[in-house]
């Protein structure tokens, strides 16, 4: 999970985004007007993930102000634009992401995290391929076996909601932090009641985000 820290104004939004992409983008040109999807790959550190492209734009320009971002949204290429129709991701609160939060669907989510320490916690489940020979197979492991899990809340009603990331020896601060990844479906073995029915698998995050 990558730690972002947003733009502070249109123009240097716009200054880092239309970038000129990598050494090998031949035909995209620095501060030409238009940000082209290389470009956007590029400050985003993805190659060929639209989802995750946008999920970035949307998590480095989430506290600039409507007209900002309605402005850098005209300097899309036209194959960002129609892009854009399918991957932009939604803002949502916890409750709002355990309410209406679609598995496969970019996300953002505000809220504090609170790390859960063991199985006993919860009950939930993911699915991963495990490969043997030329034979891949799908297993279902807890996920706290898998991922650094959290349940992020609000602190209007208390709402929680389930948050996944990478594993990592550094545990997030109970703090109010904005979340972006991607919504997927948590397993539940039949039979055993379950809290969470999803989940956002995390890949950036912005510690005391301003909101507008």
């Amino acid at each position: 999970m990558r730690k972002l820290a947003p733009y502070k104004n249109k123009r240097s939004a716009i200054v880092a985004l239309d970038n000129g992409g990598r050494f090998y983008n031949l035909l995209t040109q620095a501060d030409d007007g238009e940000i082209s999807p290389a470009e956007l790959g590029k400050a985003a550190g993805v190659f060929s993930s639209r989802q995750q492209m946008f999920l970035y734009l949307e998590m480095a320009i989430a506290e600039l102000d409507d007209q900002s971002v309605t402005d850098i949204y005209k300097h899309l290429s036209p194959a960002l634009k129609n892009s854009a129709k399918k991957f932009r991701p939604v803002h949502y609160t916890p409750a709002e992401a355990a309410a209406n939060g679609k598995p496969s669907k970019s996300a953002i989510v505000i809220g504090t995290p609170t790390y859960m320490e063991s199985c006993s916690d919860f009950v939930g489940f993911i699915f991963i391929p495990i490969t043997t020979g030329k034979t891949t197979t799908m297993m279902m492991v807890p996920i706290i076996d898998y991922y650094d899990v959290y349940e992020v809340h609000e602190q209007e009603t208390d709402q929680q909601f389930l948050l996944a990331h990478t594993r990592s020896a550094k545990k997030l601060e109970r703090i109010e932090t904005r979340f972006g990844g991607i919504i997927k479906k948590l397993q539940a073995k039949k039979g055993k009641p379950q809290k969470h029915k999803i989940f956002l698998e995390a890949l950036f995050y912005t510690p005391n985000p301003q909101t507008r």
